[in-house]
């Protein structure tokens, strides 16, 4: 998946929840979108590292420690 295809999938889950939202005003959308996307990209560079956090850590361009934090903000450690 190319970096623009995953942008329009973005984009289109955008739009449709503000659709789902009607009349209601949006709040944090930034902070939701970061949360919803960040579990699935640890998820996925934690297995491509075989665990290993100070690989992943490279692998995302983070310090290992903020990787940590990460990983347990989302319950994967």
């Amino acid at each position: 998946m190319s970096k623009d295809s995953i942008q329009d999938v973005v984009k289109k889950s955008l739009e449709k929840y503000f659709r789902d939202l009607g009349e209601q005003q949006p709040s944090n959308v930034y902070e939701m979108m970061v949360f919803t996307v960040e579990k699935p990209i640890l998820e996925a560079v934690m297995a491509r590292a075989g665990g290993n956090q100070s690989h992943a850590a490279d692998m995302l361009g983070i310090n290992r420690n903020t990787l940590r934090k990460k990983l347990q903000q989302h319950g994967l450690i």
